[in-house]
């Protein structure tokens, strides 16, 4: 970078300057992150954190599969925004960087995860029958694609970090990897609406064949708020990764806490209502008494496992 006083260097591994001897618009994000915006994104995920583990531990039936997933992107996400403080301290922390680029893009991944799996539980708990392929097919298609998401977005973010200005190659991992992501997201939601609408159609609503019809409407309204929110957020990561490191949207913090942080806040704490414990509750099959019902979404008082 043209400017530096001489022996220092902004960014990399070996980067020495500090904001006594460099202007922060040297620094690679161009200014200090707020660490009152970071807190306050800590303190959230955080108390998603504690609301998620305490309903993986009220339905232990969706801990491995769902919480699980939630608690890494939310440690993840943690992590990244401790990222944004170390640079709050020092802009032209390496360190800071890689941990906030990484984490902060990679974590999103992991909520996708969950959510993947819940279309199969809420497969099986409705009316499998109305599938167009065995429910474990959409674990077995979405969760591989899932990991290709998080290896490509993880080795872009460090490869691209240690890359010199004109090496494009980390930068082009990342897009791969959460174009990829808005791939499967779109993708997944085609086969969700298909298997809804076909069984919306075949029992005339939500309001018969499941036990708990108003659980089940506020777990879907939930599910589909969270695809949105981090539909939102990936193609907002895809523009302003595709302007790279020098671009406009990279630089602006306001935008980054409004499309990106903002967004998977709303993401969480949607999915606490999209937790398939809470959407898919069932009865006792005795509890119907009505004559030729169908009764293959619920059995007994035991959700269904995937």
């Amino acid at each position: 970078m043209s400017g530096l006083p001489d022996g220092y260097i902004a960014y990399g591994a070996d980067a020495n300057c500090t904001l006594a001897v460099c202007p922060v618009e040297w620094s690679i994000l161009e200014y200090q992150p707020s660490i009152p915006a970071s807190a306050v994104f800590i303190a959230l995920f955080a108390i998603a954190l504690v609301v998620h583990l305490y309903e993986g531990i009220r339905w232990r039936h969706t801990l491995g599969s769902f919480t699980v997933p939630m608690i890494l992107g939310l440690i993840d996400e943690i992590i990244g925004y401790i990222g944004r403080i170390i640079m709050h301290g020092n802009p032209f922390s390496f360190n800071g960087f890689l941990i906030q680029i990484i984490c902060i893009t990679t974590a999103p991944v992991f909520f996708c995860a969950a959510i993947y799996v819940t279309l199969a539980r809420t497969i099986n708990f409705t009316d499998r029958s109305l599938a167009r392929f065995n429910p474990k097919f959409f674990i077995w298609f979405f969760i591989p694609c899932d990991i290709i998401s998080l290896v490509f977005q993880a080795a872009g973010g460090a490869l691209s970090s240690v890359s010199n200005s004109g090496d494009k190659l980390g930068l082009n991992m990342s897009l791969f990897g959460l174009s990829f992501q808005v791939f499967t997201l779109v993708v997944f939601i085609l086969f969700t609406a298909d298997f809804l609408f076909r069984y919306y159609r075949r029992h005339n609503g939500f309001s018969t064949h499941i036990a708990n019809p108003g659980h089940f409407r506020i777990f879907l309204l939930g599910l589909w708020a969270a695809i949105i929110f981090i539909l939102i957020r990936c193609i907002y990561r895809i523009n302003e990764l595709s302007e790279g490191y020098s671009g406009r949207l990279f630089h602006d913090e306001g935008l980054f806490y409004g499309l990106e942080s903002a967004m998977i806040v709303l993401a969480v704490f949607s999915l606490a209502v999209g937790q398939p414990g809470f959407g898919l509750k069932g009865v006792p099959q005795e509890a119907y008494t009505a004559p030729g019902t169908e009764m293959n979404s619920v059995q007994g008082s035991k959700p269904p496992s995937v």
